[in-house]
């Protein structure tokens, strides 16, 4: 496993920019980028694109990937349960102040999944009181709404969070990150 992805994605530079800086195919980016193995003469290129040591573009083991602070960052999205937009500020805030690069784009995934689910949140309990006056509903709707968003929101974080102790990534995250 490399970190050249993440190291790309932090420099902020797209696929094309990484092959145009460093000379080589955008074929060959993307190779690396889904597992092929780093090697000579592309290693060299890619890390002075990145300006950084070719050994730092490497995990050197499972070992070396520690997702503490990732498991920090999925358990307070639960903020969300309490405070209003808890669920986005405390994990946005944990996350840039995270160093680890690997952390931060885990943090970056969780935040982007809280924005979504908030969101839809709101925007339910906006259109609550017409739903409820055109259906004729008489007991509070916007009650089912919060029970929803609530046992979503814990189902979420706990997938997450096993996934996080077994294969140190996320299990529910959005396939582009727009954060």
């Amino acid at each position: 496993m490399n970190k050249v992805k993440i190291l790309r994605e932090q420099k902020k530079l797209t696929q094309t920019e990484l092959a145009e800086k460093s000379g080589i195919s955008l074929r060959t980016i993307q190779r690396i980028e889904s597992g092929s193995r780093l090697k000579g003469y592309t290693l060299n290129v890619i890390a002075n694109a990145l300006e950084t040591e070719p050994q730092n573009l490497f995990f050197t083991s499972e070992k070396e990937i520690s997702i503490e602070r990732a498991k920090e960052i999925n358990l307070s999205a639960l903020a969300g349960l309490i405070i209003p937009f808890g669920g986005i500020i405390l994990p946005f805030i944990l996350t840039y102040n995270t160093k680890d690069v690997y952390n931060k784009q885990l943090g970056k995934n969780i935040v982007s999944i809280e924005i979504i689910i908030t969101t839809l949140f709101s925007i339910a309990l906006i259109l609550c009181p017409f739903i409820q006056k055109y259906f004729s509903i008489k007991t509070p709707f916007f009650l089912y709404v919060i029970i929803i968003f609530l046992v979503l929101k814990l189902i979420i974080v706990i997938i997450n969070g096993k996934s996080l102790n077994t294969k140190k990534k996320l299990n529910i995250k959005l396939k582009t990150n727009f954060l």
